[in-house]
């Protein structure tokens, strides 16, 4: 007997029409799939044709650019603006907010299109990070940059491992894997687990000691409780803990000795990478915090590269760490930190 696999774009299809709603979205995600696969086509490819090296500049972060940056980050431009379906995209490579489909298109689109490019030289996982956010149907629109909390989807690739997740509003995280004709297919709807044996913890431990003094006596009295992993890329890590849950920190730096390497917004971009992996993590039942404590998902972004701390995962790890945040004050949103 022959065995098919539902696709993914069969599986959305199928979601879109139960609830009754345009194609639109159909036509977006498949722009996104299509850039994602031409992504790793050329992260296979790179060694070959000399496209894992330095590209010579520096990006609106200040970090050194790669040539798989500049790379991936013109392949989704290409892809989203044949869509035609997106108002504007913000990219971590890019300072100003990339205009597209202004008056016609209907999402705003938030990426990071290659995470964890320190990978990149050694032929590590990284992925390609996304959120998105639809435009106001019942009034005018203001372009604004939306919170986590009206995301109406949010993704990732881990590339090249061909897995790609997908969390959908009120609808679940779901897992896909690509196949021999590279089709993503067999949906696998992720739950964190609820059995603490498989939890692990994955924080920069280089960093240790220069995290605010709650987080160090936390780490000092729980972290042999758990396995510990930690990749270097926040796709990647997060990819383990989504399966076996557990917690993922990136916590402020607050106590370094030379001041000008403290970081007390924390790190990690809040749009394309806190909010992106904070939505699915809600979706698949657990919940993400920042520095004070409070849930990813309601920070409304000031600007496009708003940085911020990130503490995700398992609810009863995040609820305890958020605890110590807001230094016993009691819970500062929903129960969990997600909507």
């Amino acid at each position: 007997m022959l065995h098919f696999e539902q696709t993914f774009m069969d599986f959305l299809l199928e979601h879109q029409e139960r609830h009754h709603r345009t194609y639109h979205f159909l036509i977006l995600m498949n722009s996104i799939l299509n850039a994602a696969k031409r992504i790793q086509y050329y992260y296979l490819t790179g060694a070959l044709h000399g496209n894992l090296g330095m590209a010579g500049s520096v990006n609106v972060q200040g970090e050194d650019v790669m040539k798989m940056d500049d790379i991936a980050n013109e392949v989704v431009k290409h892809y989203l603006e044949r869509s035609g379906r997106v108002i504007h995209a913000v990219s971590e490579e890019e300072e100003n907010i990339i205009p597209m489909n202004v008056e016609g298109g209907r999402y705003f689109f938030y990426y990071d299109p290659m995470d964890g490019t320190s990978n990149v030289p050694h032929n590590l996982p990284v992925g390609f990070l996304f959120g998105i956010g639809k435009r106001n149907l019942d009034g005018p629109e203001d372009n604004h940059l939306r919170a986590g909390n009206e995301f109406r989807a949010a993704g990732m690739f881990v590339i090249p491992t061909g897995t790609f997740t997908l969390a959908l509003r009120d609808a679940g995280c779901w897992r896909f894997h690509i196949d021999e004709m590279m089709n993503y297919v067999k949906p696998v709807r992720m739950v964190l687990p609820e059995d603490r044996k498989t939890w692990e913890l994955s924080f920069n431990t280089a960093n240790r000691e220069y995290y605010a003094a709650g987080i160090q006596e936390w780490i000092r009295n729980n972290e042999k409780s758990f396995v510990f992993r930690y990749l270097g890329a926040l796709a990647g890590d997060f990819h383990r803990i989504l399966r076996n849950g557990g917690l993922f920190m990136y916590p402020a730096i607050v106590n370094h000795p030379v001041a000008k390497k403290n970081r007390p917004q924390g790190k990690l971009r809040l749009m394309y990478e806190a909010a992106v992996v904070a939505f699915m993590c809600c979706e698949a039942g657990g919940s993400a915090v920042d520095e004070s404590g409070k849930s990813i998902l309601d920070i409304v972004p000031e600007m496009p590269h708003q940085r911020t701390a990130l503490y995700l995962g398992s609810k009863p790890l995040v609820e305890e760490i958020a605890g110590i945040l807001r230094g016993g004050k009691g819970p500062a949103s929903a129960p969990g930190g997600c909507r």
